[in-house]
């Protein structure tokens, strides 16, 4: 289980370094700041850009933060 630890917490602490990072700039962590997500896209299907859902397309680290705690 040594190996499936060190893995669990190299990813959380990715996470956290990743969620300081944005507090910092005062961007949300999900769309960078930007308000909207692109869904992955391919040769054949282009898809429209959509509202980040995480900080009501805001791109703010504190209305991201407030919505993470109203779901928690």
């Amino acid at each position: 289980m040594g190996l499936f630890s060190y893995f669990s917490n190299l990813k959380n602490n990715l996470y956290e370094k990743k969620i300081a990072q944005a507090e910092s700039s005062g961007n949300c962590p999900d769309c960078y700041g930007k308000g909207f997500q692109i869904p992955i896209v391919n040769e054949y299907f282009y898809p429209e850009t959509l509202e980040c859902l995480s900080c009501n397309g805001t791109g703010s680290f504190s209305k991201w933060n407030e919505n993470k705690q109203s779901y928690s």
